[in-house]
């Protein structure tokens, strides 16, 4: 099953746009009036089509609300302007650098493991170690575009051979939450209804689905070499320029103990 957009409609306008965003970061038209430093009567015609933002204009506001680049580049067109921030695919000749520096990364991390995502959660790209430990999946949830937090959660994925599946549930819940909250995505949220409808297998501590640990959450996985423990980073480009930039992220992995640490040796050893 793919994550499809909801139903729900979508601004048009730019007003519809603004009064979305506004709204979705919780502020009243005095709130965000005050932030952007112009009159409540300004931005209320703005919201209602009365009055027509300069393009300046646009940007003060979208940085005020704190608007990712891609729906930045939505209201911009919505008021009549052309986009600011380009989105290349990551192949694009213009991105060779920021191409090679993940894959820097995800090389120079192993023999642990590693892997890009984009905004969706779909694979974009990895390191030696990642297919072996993938490889206990089912091969249905392996065909492109692989989402990884289907693939982590799906009873036919990861999720039977999770041994502490209930809190890693939670964990990901939480951290799809926050990604919702901050760039209003439908794709994401109906990612999230999806997740959530999938049962946990009959020997699941249920209790233990809302815990979460004060520090960092382990990803445990049972493998042929035994259980894994893992905890891993998140890292973003912090000042792009580019859409596709601004969405990708890359997790890396590290043996959370040295049993992980002697396994992982060995599997790349072999």
């Amino acid at each position: 099953m793919n994550a499809t957009a909801s139903p729900r409609a979508l601004p048009r306008s730019f007003g519809e746009h603004l009064r979305h965003w506004r709204q979705h970061r919780r502020l009243s038209q005095l709130d965000l009036a005050d932030e952007a430093d112009i009159s409540t009567r300004h931005l209320s015609f703005m919201e209602t089509g009365r009055s027509v933002p300069s393009r300046e204009m646009v940007l003060r506001l979208t940085e005020r609300l704190d608007v990712p680049l891609r729906e930045r580049n939505a209201l911009l067109v919505a008021a009549g302007y052309a986009p600011m921030y380009r989105e290349r695919a990551l192949d694009d000749p213009a991105l060779a650098a920021a191409r090679q520096a993940v894959e820097l990364i995800l090389k120079g991390h192993e023999p642990w493991p590693a892997l890009a995502v984009d905004r969706h959660w779909n694979l974009v790209s990895y390191n030696t170690l990642v297919p072996r430990l993938l490889a206990m999946a089912d091969a249905s949830l392996l065909q492109a575009p692989v989402n990884v937090l289907r693939l982590s959660l799906h009873p036919l994925g990861l999720a039977p051979h999770l041994a502490n599946l209930a809190q890693w549930r939670a964990h990901l819940f939480e951290r799809l939450r926050q990604q919702i909250a901050a760039t209003a995505d439908p794709v994401l949220a109906a990612l999230l209804d999806e997740l959530r409808s999938y049962p946990l297998p009959p020997d699941t501590d249920q209790h233990m689905e809302g815990e979460l640990p004060g520090v960092v959450m382990p990803f445990r996985l049972r493998t042929p070499h035994g259980v894994l423990s893992f905890i891993s980073t998140i890292t973003i480009f912090g000042t792009p320029v580019d859409v596709t930039l601004q969405e990708l992220a890359l997790e890396t992995f590290f043996p959370a103990d040295d049993f992980t640490r002697a396994a992982l040796q060995a599997m790349a050893a072999a």
